[in-house]
């Protein structure tokens, strides 16, 4: 959530060097080559706050990267103890240095939209990780066998889950959100002119076109449309799913976890249109889409045990006890 909060406040370049700024650990001693910048362009992509929030975002994900190293290295140390292959965490501990690479590529490509969007898939795989770790040592409810016939579906619904996020981030990078000022319709109609090839030509700077030129109004909008209506596709999939999953024992938490979360993104994701994207309800799309790659997670997790007891899998009368 953080790291969109840099995006949308537009802090991506505050510090264009990595990994300090501008050599420095942090924009105090960087402070000198900030106001030059800010002289020679006051409206542009380097600010004192800018630099601030950026910083702050790397240190963030620094600490992340050192308390995976600590977990990957427990998971070594203590795998017999903890009945578990430490390779999961291993797994993290290399997606959250790719992730790491992510974050000095935006900077060093000026925030190329294909780089960025890459950045923040990164980060959502690199929370199922995190997520799949701590669910499969948390105790549930045993879920019944019959459950498990629901795994290809909840495997399909993550796959469009991540579909979804990366069309959003598209939407994000490219300045794309405001494309379209009305609904449910867009510039008045239900299928208004597009550019498709364009808007989603990967190869390209920010604001550009494959060309050089200026992107189009018209890809903006084949960016902006493809990502809302693709959602109540999302929507719905999820929807129904987690409904049927609310019928089974130890998948009720996570389903209805799932089910309000949808809804709080079809609210934020609307609010972003009619109040003109505003800061904090952005953010909270973001951390929304967040949660329900949480929520899926774990409902994987527990569908993979479905029909067992044990320490995942507690029976009802077990639970009841404790």
């Amino acid at each position: 959530m953080f790291g969109a909060f840099v995006r949308l406040t537009d802090s991506g370049l505050g510090c264009p060097d990595w990994p300090g700024c501008y050599g420095n650990a942090s924009p105090l001693g960087a402070i000198q080559s900030i106001q030059d910048a800010v002289r020679v362009m006051p409206e542009g992509p380097v600010t004192l706050p800018k630099a601030w929030i950026e910083m702050v975002h790397r240190y963030v994900g620094s600490l992340l990267g050192l308390l995976i190293i600590c977990i990957c290295w427990m998971a070594w140390r203590h795998r017999k103890l903890l009945g578990q292959s430490p390779v999961l965490a291993v797994a993290a501990l290399v997606a959250v240095c790719v992730q790491g690479a992510f974050g000095a590529w935006t900077v060093t490509h000026q925030l190329m939209p294909a780089v960025v969007t890459g950045h923040l898939l990164g980060g959502m795989l690199l929370l199922s990780l995190m997520t799949w770790l701590a669910a499969r040592e948390r105790e549930h409810l045993a879920v019944p066998a019959g459950a498990g016939r629901l795994m290809p579906w909840m495997v399909g619904g993550l796959m469009l889950l991540f579909i979804q996020i990366g069309l959003g981030g598209w939407v994000s990078t490219n300045y794309a959100a405001l494309a379209c000022m009305d609904f449910p319709t867009c510039h008045g109609s239900w299928l208004p002119e597009m550019d498709v090839r364009n808007g989603y030509s990967l190869i390209r700077g920010l604001g550009e076109m494959p060309g050089g030129e200026m992107i189009s109004q018209n890809a903006l909008t084949a960016i902006h449309w493809i990502h809302r209506n693709f959602a109540f596709a999302v929507f719905a999939y999820l929807g129904v799913l987690a409904i049927k999953m609310r019928t089974f024992r130890g998948l009720q938490g996570p389903a209805t976890l799932m089910l309000a979360l949808l809804l709080a993104q079809l609210l934020t994701g609307l609010t972003t249109i009619f109040f003109q994207w505003p800061l904090l309800i952005a953010v909270l799309h973001n951390g929304g889409a967040a949660g329900l790659v949480l929520a899926a997670v774990t409902l994987l997790v527990r569908l993979s045990d479905a029909g067992q007891t044990g320490r995942r899998g507690l029976s009802l009368q077990s639970q009841q006890i404790a």
